[in-house]
């Protein structure tokens, strides 16, 4: 309406908006605002990335991890190696650390198929071991259920797009850089806006700046702000304690009937994601029911926010038993 009514008067509020929206997203994951940039999406932020990683440098990727992590590194020219995705995830990604010494691991935080969640303290003692190792990861699928530290975690790269456990819709994502990497980037990525409108600024634009090369959607990304606004009031360890307990009882009825596979019944640290057992049949039954659920994989996936109740689970439980 703002947009409607001023016209080319609300566009002089752009930039403290953008700059507002980016700070926010820098308090909400506890880090700076320049290590912030928004971004349309995943994707778009991952590709500028990996455009300014040196060519060559061995990437250690998680075979069958989300396709927009594996496809823009393995359609470089880069050495590309692997570790298994199964109940023993963190032991496979240190035997292939020390196998292939590589560069840098690029990973999603929780698998988008079967919701295993890598584990973080892991990651601080791979580190450890490891501290030239660049971790880069997707955190789509993780952001948004819990409190996170940016700056605290082990990892240097983190991004996301918003549609998911954010709650924003499309057309929106940020990537958190950490200071200390971004020298390791060389980003070619340029526009205008990388100089904020000035041309004076052309060879003094920050890192930030040429990940945001051109004009950025104040209403995507306001989107976004707003969601943070209102988990913030709802409380991230609120949230995260009850979206815990929820999925403890949930994997509790899908062990009941027998619906988890052992990659699930090892792993006791699961996340808001389950694989159960399934078929296209029970799909459409679940549609029918106006139950949502995706196929992935070999079964159905389901999952849960902390706008999910117990009785929704009861709901699920009932339609998946019934004749």
């Amino acid at each position: 309406m703002n947009l409607l009514e001023g016209g080319s008067l609300f566009r002089d509020l752009h930039k403290p908006h953008i700059r507002e929206i980016r700070s926010t997203v820098a308090r909400f994951f506890s880090t700076s605002e320049e290590n912030v940039a928004l971004v349309p999406n995943f994707s778009f932020g991952l590709n500028t990335l990996l455009d300014g990683l040196p060519g060559r440098q061995k990437v250690l990727l998680l075979k069958g991890d989300y396709p927009s992590i594996n496809w823009p590194v393995e359609n470089r020219d880069f050495k590309v190696c692997y570790a298994e995705i199964d109940a023993h995830l963190e032991q496979n990604i240190e035997k292939a650390c020390e196998q292939h010494q590589p560069d840098v691991l690029a990973f999603s935080v929780v698998q988008y198929i079967s919701g295993i969640k890598i584990n973080l303290d892991f990651l601080k003692e791979l580190k450890a071991r490891h501290p030239n190792l660049l971790l880069i990861a997707d955190g789509t699928q993780f952001l948004g259920t819990g409190h996170f530290n940016f700056e605290e975690s082990a990892i240097d790269v983190m991004g996301a797009s918003s549609y998911k456990w954010m709650l924003s819709g499309y057309g929106n994502a940020f990537f958190m850089i950490k200071e200390k990497v971004q020298e390791r980037f060389t980003i070619r990525a340029i526009g205008f806006n990388s100089a904020d409108a000035k041309f004076s600024k052309k060879n003094e634009i920050e890192f930030v700046g040429r990940m945001e090369p051109g004009h950025q959607d104040t209403l995507n990304y306001g989107s976004l702000m707003e969601s943070i606004k209102f988990m913030e009031q709802l409380g991230m360890e609120r949230i995260e304690k009850y979206l815990e307990s929820l999925t403890a009882h949930a994997r509790e009825e899908f062990e009941k009937l027998n619906l988890l596979d052992e990659t699930a019944l090892d792993r006791r640290n699961h996340s808001t994601i389950f694989n159960i057992k399934g078929d296209a049949a029970l799909f459409h039954k679940l549609k029918e029911n106006n139950i949502i659920a995706s196929l992935r994989g070999k079964g159905i996936r389901v999952s849960f926010h902390f706008y999910n109740t117990e009785a929704d689970l009861e709901r699920l439980i009932a339609v998946i038993t019934s004749e």
